[in-house]
């Protein structure tokens, strides 16, 4: 090869990493609602957990990604290590549909439909068509959807480049003596897994060996090994990415490792032995990019029978590979791995989130028992309850705004903001219990007490701030936008009650039947309560206008006040029902 092949083999390279970047990049944007289904169908039965992988790693065009992913799903508590086993055996095979795609790049013939099917004439129509696209359309899944023809457009011209740059090569002999020497077994293994461990991407070293193949001197005798190698090659990544994760995630990344050298151990052996004995012509022909993608896909499918049987062995050694030291560990809350892949870093923001309203709702309901019977036991529960949502809000603050910094879809975009105005509005409840509490302390340390009236109003008024936690929280929850709708006509009912509630008091201290300082702790109490209704609005609100594709809230909020028919109704409603 001379200077400018070099050149052209790097250049072509440099091309195909990228685009592979840039398509699985966009395939991921695209797909994101897709992703949080399957994320949702999670199960410990282990077919359905290997067609997740597969399903997963076909859409996202990386075992590797995917896998760290188990990795930070396991790390997290959202999967546990028998779970993982399916989905990494998924991963495996999913990543065989790139080496199908590049395979076309090997297609011969004069016939029309051949020549159609050829990289070299539909590529420069997918570029062309990808750069209007992401140039030109203003909607962000169109732009999506235009780079990942681009990204394929460059994958393909740098795979073609490759091609054209070793093709002199055919021809050389120490080009052919050194692929000779891959046809021994451990070495073609080595040279596998090498190659893929520093291109971090099982596709993109099946893809260097499908342009290499181009010469005609990459035999099958010497495919096989290094496909094999390149599936232990890819462990790397999830290995490196489990450094810093608790003993269960790091079996995860055990279990990816077991599955490949094991599969690789049990079939390579077989297939030489065989081949010594029978001598099979194929072996010593020229491997092809379509020979290159069905051993791909073959060897994935055949460690899967192998070894799907036997996941219960694989879950074992891979815990006697990290062994349990006696400490006690805790699934981590937010995983840095899931930010790799933003819809579903976002959708376990959304898990994370509903851990924090039930902290601070129950704070809440638990200040409001407190009016009553006061307990030191449950004072220091609220307690511990507000400081866990601050840590909540700090933390999933962070974590969103990492996840705002990547290019996220329009809906993903508008997910992180919606939940960025959540947290604000559940740490701010969890304020108000704490504030509750402070007014509870006083009742009880002056020995004061509410008049049978004013308890009785009290009482009203805490069942209706009850059903309004209540209805934010499961419409945040089961995203029921008919429970979001009930909340603000259930707020202008608190707001109407905290007015009841002052008259009368006041009405009260005119008859002598209440003191000042009551009136004090009252008043606190009262505009607590009525705060913690404003957030509660502001939770369902966001989450409706959120549904219509607005972030508006107080728009929406002065909409419904004004004509409309629903918000009587339930206003009516809820008037009759904490009527004093």
């Amino acid at each position: 090869m001379n200077i400018f092949e070099v050149l052209g083999l790097i250049g072509g390279l440099a091309l195909f990493l990228f685009g592979m970047k840039v398509m699985g990049d966009a395939l991921e944007k695209r797909a994101g609602n897709q992703m949080k289904t399957i994320l949702g169908k999670m199960t410990s039965n282990k077919l359905k957990g290997f067609l997740l992988g597969a399903g997963v790693t076909a859409i996202i065009q990386s075992s590797s990604a995917t896998t760290v992913m188990v990795v930070g799903f396991v790390n997290s508590g959202i999967m546990t290590l028998k779970q993982s086993v399916g989905v990494i055996m998924g991963a495996n095979l999913g990543t065989s549909i790139t080496s199908w795609l590049l395979a076309l790049t090997g297609i011969e013939g004069d016939a029309l439909w051949v020549n159609l099917l050829k990289p070299a004439s539909f590529t420069p129509i997918l570029a062309i068509l990808g750069v209007f696209l992401y140039t030109f359309q203003k909607n962000k899944k169109r732009a999506d959807t235009g780079l990942i023809l681009l990204g394929f457009a460059v994958l393909m011209f740098g795979m073609d480049m490759m091609s054209d740059s070793v093709s002199s090569l055919q021809n050389n002999d120490n080009f052919t003596k050194i692929l000779t020497m891959f046809e021994n077994p451990i070495l073609g293994v080595l040279a596998g897994a090498v190659l893929t461990a520093i291109v971090q991407s099982s596709s993109a070293s099946v893809g260097i060996l499908q342009a290499l193949s181009a010469t005609g001197k990459v035999s099958y005798a010497a495919a096989v090994p290094i496909i094999m190698g390149q599936n232990i090659g890819t462990c790397i990544t999830a290995m490196i990415s489990s450094a810093g994760a608790n003993k269960t995630a790091k079996r995860a990344a055990a279990v990816h490792l077991c599955f490949n050298v094991l599969a690789t151990v049990i079939i390579l052996p077989v297939y030489w032995i065989l081949d010594s004995i029978f001598d099979f012509a194929i072996s010593r022909e020229g491997a092809t990019e379509l020979g290159i993608a069905i051993l791909h896909t073959g060897f994935n499918i055949l460690a899967v029978i192998i070894l799907m049987p036997l996941s219960n062995v694989l879950e074992k050694l891979a815990t006697f590979l990290v062994r349990d030291k006696g400490e006690k560990e805790h699934a981590k809350l937010l995983d840095e791995r899931l930010l790799a892949t933003p819809a579903i870093a976002i959708e376990r923001c959304r898990v994370v989130t509903g851990e924090m309203a039930h902290v601070a709702m129950d704070a809440m309901a638990m200040s409001l028992d407190m009016l009553s019977a006061y307990d030191p036991k449950v004072a220091q529960k609220i307690m511990d309850n507000e400081e866990k949502a601050d840590k909540y809000e700090d933390r999933l603050g962070s974590y969103l705004l990492q996840i705002s910094t990547n290019s996220l879809s329009e809906e993903d975009s508008a997910s992180v903001t919606e939940l960025l105005h959540i947290i604000g509005d559940l740490e701010r409840i969890s304020d108000h219990a704490a504030d509750m509490l402070l007014s509870a302390e006083e009742l009880n340390d002056k020995k004061l007490s509410f008049s049978p009236s004013a308890r009785h109003e009290v009482e009203v008024l805490s069942g209706a701030i009850r059903e309004i936690l209540e209805l934010s929280l499961k419409a945040f929850e089961e995203g029921d936008l008919t429970a979001a709708v009930m909340v603000e006509p259930l707020e202008q009912v608190v707001d109407k009650l905290e007015e009841i509630l002052k008259k009368e008091h006041i009405q009260r201290l005119q008859r002598g039947e209440c003191s000042i300082e009551m009136g004090f702790i009252l008043s606190d109490i009262l505009g607590n309560i009525e705060r913690v209704s404003d957030h509660c609005s502001n939770i369902a609100g966001c989450l409706i206008e959120t549904r219509h594709g607005s972030m508006d809230v107080h728009k929406y909020l002065r909409s419904v006040k004004h004509g409309d028919t629903e918000f009587s109704d339930y206003f009516s409603y809820f008037e009759t029902k904490y009527s004093i």
